[in-house]
């Protein structure tokens, strides 16, 4: 007898889901419901609609009820709601949200796939018409419709996720004055703060306000009110504060939900009822570096879990090695990308981790459009074993991000990285390419090669009047340097090695942190055993410096910005 499989939810997770159960079975009668008008459309892509980089709406919606029936003979129900589930009896009951008819469908099994909705916070003005979340194709038209027919010029984005961060992008990419703010000291938490304080200078270079620390308070019709009593004006307001996973039907059911709120399911993605399951948005996953259960809200896992849950129902098996957390975004110039866990997060849970911090070429320099590629690779100590990595670029970030979380699925270490064998052309890459380097210079720190120091600890050691050597040559210390440090040039180091006092602590940096490294192993060699090398040198000193330095008005340590 040929199953009858009910779906809640057409996006990620219910379409691809439905489509897989298809493919393995063409007698089971599958039937989908949405309770919004489109079913499988790119959730993800709605931001770029309010730029025009996708002009018309209806390119966001990949695939309609008709050609679901047409050609996979699956049944799509869109505004059509299921309202409770009757596990006993094993039916759900369903509200059509246009004709108000209210009816029933029986089940064999039932997959629940309700993703997650915005968070609006209990704050006065939140329900004033100017104020939008960003969920779905019918959000992202009243918001530009709203825009353009008000002739909107100032937009406050609430929160600094890769929702907000896109939103106000393309806000801004459409000439509108866009006002970012963020509660936490940065915007896009799966970079460290060393890394995103290169996003804040993009944002705040490409003109969008960006407020970091200071949160919403109030919602007024001219402006939204901060914590701090900033008052910034806005004729529109975004909440891109987070998400939170749908799980009422599944509460009300009497299903588990687990201890970060999102359901609970076993490695099949089965409930604690054998007959539903669920994935996507609303569940709750197991981090396989953190070694505990976690919420992702990301489309490559989704699609992972729906073919995982199909097979299981018909038998297939499917091992769950857990998610990592792989995600990349553009961010106007820069394509920025990361994997696994940052440092930060790293130490929160107790693992024993350091990083390197490396600048180098994406592709051969004397190539077309070669641009330094900004990489953070963290590590655990001492195994070396890879725990994540970030990346920022105009070039491809987001191949070397997804060569370490392949690396990481796999268990991988520093000496697997050193050795593994990538292509190479000078058009596309370096023949030791940056993750490479990276594997390098991390074994080397490992092994206690050499010690270095990262951008973030600069300002402290300046402040305290720490001896810095500047290797660069004296036209590149005459364009900007620290405003302490000393002038040696690498070419001339050995000749004035007497120079460096060897009783103190000496940091060591030049431009990207190559030409020092050779010169702290010049010094090692030479007797002197308190010698650090600057991760990310001068380039990343200033990158790290800049956004704080004009926002705060606080005293910079070097003498001018060198970008170059």
């Amino acid at each position: 007898m040929a199953k009858k499989i009910l779906i809640v939810g057409g996006v990620a997770g219910g379409a691809s889901t439905a489509a897989r159960i298809r493919r393995i079975d063409e007698s089971a009668e599958i039937v989908m419901f949405e309770k919004g008008p489109h079913v499988s459309f790119s959730n993800c892509s709605l931001p770029f609609h309010l730029s025009g980089i996708v002009e018309n709406s209806n390119r966001l919606v990949l695939m309609d009820p008709v050609s679901f029936k047409s050609k996979y003979n699956i049944e799509a129900r869109v505004q059509q709601e299921v309202v409770s589930i009757d596990r006993a009896g094993k039916r759900i009951t369903v509200k059509h949200l246009v004709t108000g008819e209210v009816y029933e469908e029986r089940y064999d099994y039932l997959v629940l796939s309700p993703g997650a909705s915005p968070i609006v916070p209990q704050l006065e003005g939140v329900q004033l018409p100017h104020v939008f979340t960003v969920r779905n194709v019918v959000d992202i038209e009243r918001l530009n419709q709203y825009i353009k027919e008000g002739q909107v010029d100032n937009i406050a984005v609430i929160g600094g996720g890769f929702i907000g961060v896109e939103v106000a992008e393309n806000l801004r990419l459409a000439g509108r004055n866009v006002s970012l703010v963020e509660f936490a000291d940065q915007i896009m938490m799966p970079f460290d703060y060393d890394m995103v304080q290169i996003l804040h200078k993009e944002m705040h270079d490409k003109g969008v306000e960006l407020i970091v620390g200071d949160g919403l308070k109030r919602v007024t019709e001219q402006y939204v009110e901060l914590h701090s009593g900033k008052q910034v004006q806005a004729q529109v307001v975004v909440l891109a504060i987070g998400v939170r996973p749908e799980t009422k039907l599944a509460v009300d059911a009497g299903l588990e939900i687990g201890a970060l709120g999102g359901i609970k399911v076993n490695a099949n993605y089965v409930t604690s009822d054998p007959s539903i399951y669920a994935v996507g948005d609303a569940i709750e996953v197991y981090h396989q570096l953190l070694r505990k259960p976690t919420r992702l809200a990301l489309a490559g896992p989704a699609q992972r879990q729906a073919r995982a849950a199909a097979d299981h129902l018909f038998g297939m098996q499917h091992q769950n090695k857990g998610v990592i957390g792989s995600a990349s975004i553009q961010i106007f110039d820069l394509a920025c990308a990361a994997t696994g866990i940052n440092e930060k997060v790293a130490k929160q849970a107790g693992i024993a981790a350091d990083s390197v911090y490396i600048i180098a070429p994406d592709k051969v320099g004397l190539m077309p459009d070669s641009n330094p590629l900004h990489f953070k690779l963290v590590f655990e100590v001492p195994t070396g074993k890879i725990l994540g990595a970030q990346a920022i670029g105009k070039g491809n970030a987001d191949k070397r991000i997804d060569v370490i979380a392949t690396l990481i699925s796999m268990g991988g270490t520093l000496e697997d990285l050193k050795e593994l064998e990538l292509t190479y052309s000078p058009m596309f890459s370096t023949a030791k390419d940056v993750v490479n380097l990276a594997a390098l210079v991390a074994l080397n720190v490992l092994n206690g090669r050499f010690k270095q120091i990262h951008v973030s600890e600069v300002r402290e050691l300046v402040e305290s009047n720490a001896v810095f050597i500047d290797v660069r040559e004296k036209g590149e210390f005459a364009n900007g340097h620290l405003v302490n440090a000393i002038n040696i040039p690498l070419s001339e180091l050995r000749e004035r090695m007497h120079e460096i006092p060897s009783d103190v602590p000496v940091y060591v940096h030049c431009r990207s942190a190559q030409r020092s490294y050779n010169a702290v192993m010049a010094l090692q060699n030479s007797g002197y055993n308190n010698v650090f090398n600057v991760s990310g040198s001068f380039l990343g000193i200033c990158l790290s410096e800049y956004f704080n330095d004009v926002t705060t008005g606080r005293e910079p340590i070097v003498t001018k910005y060198n970008f170059k």
